[in-house]
This record gives structure tokens, C-alpha cells and sequence, in this order.
């Protein structure tokens, strides 16, 4: 994905609603985190690939298992404000949640990002990659922002439920 934000539909759209299950929070960082990588090479000027180790589903679920262990480690931290801000669920989710969470966000950005860019190696160590078909792009930010715009919507359901919630115990 060209520009990083379109990755937050399908990370709203599937993090929300699963949020009783897995831990949102990591979710839609996970969804993003893996184009710290490009960014980086951006910034720095590297000699390195854009879409280098952590686009492939090996380095992305590496990296979804890290993030998801340093969510669960800043949880008693950070926990209450992900309550507040209606990201997680009504019961807490166990380490496996913030694991799966972490490892699902990672892995999904690399299958919408294989289709479009020809130097993701999703299957690394093999070089070639089987997923790009530049004709899906116009499908997959369609897929994208139809998804944000439900994620968006699901996100206001929750806050209007939470607000009539908050209205009865009054």
C-alpha cells in the first residue's frame, strides 16, 4: 500500500469486531508497523530493499509476535485507556490474543500489499513473487476504504452503545 493509512479499514473493519478474541490495540498497530520498514529506508537513504524482510510472512509474523509481546507487556499500562477508548472488549484476552493479534495485523498488510508491489518476496527465501498481479490495485484500495468506512461505522456503533450505556447508569 502505497500510502500506509488504507491499511487502517481492513485493521478496524476485522480488529473491532473481533476485540472479545484478540487484542484490537495490537491488531491495527501490527496492520501498520510493517511500512516502518520503507519508511526507514526513505528516510535514511538505505541501500536496502523498500519492501524488504519484514514484507515477507515470515518477517511480518517475527514481527507481529514481537509486537504482540510488547502490547501484552504494556497492557497494565496501557489498558485503561484502550477500555476508554472503546478498543478493547469487556473481557480481557489472554497473552495467545495480543500473539494472534500482533501476527494476523503484520501478515494481513503483507497479502494487500503482495498484489501491487513486484519486490515483495511474501514466500522468502523464494525470490519470486506469486501474488503480484497489478491489476487487483484498483480492487484492493476499493477493499481497503470500503472497509475503513465500516470500520468507522462499527466504531461509532460501539461509542453511541457505549454513550446509552453510560445514559442508564446515570
Amino acid at each position: 500500500m502505497p500510502f500506509t493509512p488504507f491499511h487502517l479499514g481492513p485493521a478496524l473493519a476485522v480488529g473491532l469486531p473481533l476485540r472479545e478474541r484478540i487484542h484490537a490495540p495490537t491488531f491495527i498497530l501490527a496492520s501498520i508497523a510493517v511500512d516502518v520498514e520503507p519508511l526507514v529506508v526513505l528516510v535514511l537513504g538505505l541501500d536496502y530493499p523498500l519492501h524488504g524482510y519484514l514484507h515477507t510472512f515470515a518477517g511480518a509474523a517475527l514481527l507481529g509476535l514481537c509486537l504482540g509481546l510488547l502490547m501484552h507487556a504494556t497492557e497494565k499500562v496501557l489498558g485503561n485507556a484502550w477500555k476508554r477508548a472503546l478498543l478493547e472488549g469487556s473481557r480481557s484476552v489472554g497473552f495467545e490474543g495480543f500473539a494472534v493479534a500482533g501476527i494476523l495485523g503484520c501478515t494481513v498488510h503483507v497479502l494487500l500489499d503482495s498484489p501491487l508491489y513486484p519486490d515483495i518476496r511474501p514466500l522468502y527465501p523464494y525470490a519470486a513473487n506469486p501474488l503480484y498481479d497489478p491489476s487487483l490495485t484498483p480492487a484492493v484500495y476499493l477493499l481497503c476504504s470500503v472497509l475503513l468506512l465500516g470500520g468507522l461505522a462499527y466504531y461509532l456503533y460501539l461509542a453511541l452503545q457505549h454513550q446509552a450505556k453510560q445514559g442508564l447508569a446515570r
